[in-house]
This record gives C-alpha cells, structure tokens and sequence, in this order.
C-alpha cells in the first residue's frame, strides 16, 4: 500500500471517529438536558455525570458550557444544576401559540356557557394561566392571566397531573405542600392520587368547593399538545350544581378534541 492510500485510509479512520465523538457528545447532552427538565429542585454534579455516563470532572465540562450559553443555571448556594433562561425564548414562543389557538374556543365556552373559561399550564409545581375568559355577569369565578394556582386543590391541577408518572406527582406535592384552602381540600399524597385515578377514568377533573368555598370548576387536559397543558370552565357553586358538572366536561373533551383536530399542534409555529 503506497503512502498516500495509507494517508487517505487514516484520514478517513480519523474523521469516522470524529464523527463516532460528535454523536457521543449529542447524545449525552441530551442526557443531560432530560435530566434537568424532569428535576423540580434540581440536579447534582454526580447525578449529571451518572446520567451521561462521565467522570466527574467531563461533566463539569459540559455543565460549564451549556451554562455559558445560558441553558443551564447553577445556583450558587445550593450547587445545585437547572434548565436555564437559554430556553425561556423558545418556550415563550410555545405558549403563545398554544394561547392565541385556544382563544376563540375559550370565548365561543364563554359565550355558550355564560361562565368563566381558562387555559392552564403547569409551572414548576403550580398552575398558570395562561388565558382567562371572564364571564360577563357580575358575580363569577375567575383568575387573572398570569396567576398561579396550586396543582391539588384546583380542577385544572388534578386534569394535567392526573396525565404525569405518579412519581413526578409525588414530587411535585411534595415541594409545593397540599395546604387546606377548604374543608374540601384533598390534603394527603395517597387521596389526590386516588383521585388522579378518577381523572383518568371520567376523563375529566372537578374541583368541587377545594380551591374556593363557593366555586366548582371542571377542567380536562388537552392532549394534542407536549405541553403539560388544561382547559377549564369555573363558576360559583350557585349556578353550577353538581348535576351540570358532566355535561360540561363533555363539552369541553369536546372543544379539546377539536383543538386536536386543527391543523396547527398548539406547539408549532402557525404557516405564515
């Protein structure tokens, strides 16, 4: 074999071994990037080098670029690693096209129902949200666009976490406290996932008097995006009895179901 087809064959050997690096690398900041979004409080140096399979010392490395681009955050008191602001753009993004496509249906609900639409992201350990459609009688329920809300006292809470591994509820509920709103309020780990299990089977969630002495709201998830996302309708418990509980929810598994129908996945940008 002459020197150059030695040249070459080496040549080659070294960039299949790049490029056998360069996925290496990808995949295991991919590992790294799911480890942190699944954590609530948190991750360690060690459990970043256990998940991708790196020495201490490696992991840092990586920690330590992803955290100069911004996507990662450590905090400095605890050490602990997060998702950083690199990523808030792009959610951001996410969530507004999710809000602008659900919309028109919050207000067509609100004009059938007469009461009270929202649309609710979990957020950390709470419930955001992100539209609200008040009703238009002077008496109603209704939150603010941007307030939070607990995940185990609320019918929007139960809806997204009822659709969660139960570990990450554990998690979630546990961070957070399941404090008595009401005397109805679901306050134990083992009885909200008793009526998670509900959830799944009626397909939808209520609160019944647990958030607010004198308001039910039923909400269902809607699954035709990635994120962890509900709709709900909430009224005072004066105008909306038990009795109408199902019909509504069935209405609104109905508009979530033609959310999922529309051409536009509530997670993609819209055609231009």
């Amino acid at each position: 074999m002459g020197e150059i087809e030695v040249s070459l064959l080496a040549s080659k050997t070294s960039q299949a071994k790049e490029r056998e690096y360069g996925v290496r690398a990808i995949e295991r900041v991919c590992a790294v990037l799911n480890l942190l979004q699944e954590s609530v409080d948190g991750v360690t140096l060690k459990e970043v080098a256990d998940a991708a399979e790196l020495p201490k010392s490696s992991a840092f490395r990586y920690l330590w670029t992803l955290e100069k681009h911004r996507y990662v955050e450590r905090d400095d008191d605890s050490g602990l690693y997060r998702l950083g602001l690199g990523f808030l753009g792009m959610q951001s993004r996410q969530l507004e096209v999710l809000r602008e496509r659900v919309r028109p249906s919050l207000e067509r609900l609100r004009n059938t129902l007469g009461e009270t639409t929202n649309l609710g992201l979990l957020d950390g350990a709470q419930v955001t949200y992100l539209e609200v459609i008040e009703s238009r009688r002077s008496v109603r329920l209704s939150s603010t666009r941007g307030s939070h809300d607990p995940l185990h006292s609320t019918a929007l809470g139960k809806a997204i976490a009822a659709h969660l591994p139960e570990t990450r509820v554990r998690e979630l509920l546990e961070q957070a406290g399941m404090p008595r709103r009401t005397p109805d309020t679901i306050t134990t780990i083992d009885d909200y996932l008793a009526e998670l299990a509900k959830v799944r089977r009626l397909g939808y969630a209520v609160d019944n008097r647990e958030h607010d002495p004198d308001g039910r709201c039923v909400a269902v998830p809607i699954r035709s995006t990635r994120l962890p996302a509900a709709l709900s309708v909430s009224a005072p418990e004066a105008r909306f009895p038990m009795r109408d509980v199902e019909k509504t929810a069935h209405t609104l598994i109905e508009v979530a179901e033609q959310l999922a129908l529309s051409p536009s996945q509530g997670d993609e940008p819209p055609a231009e």
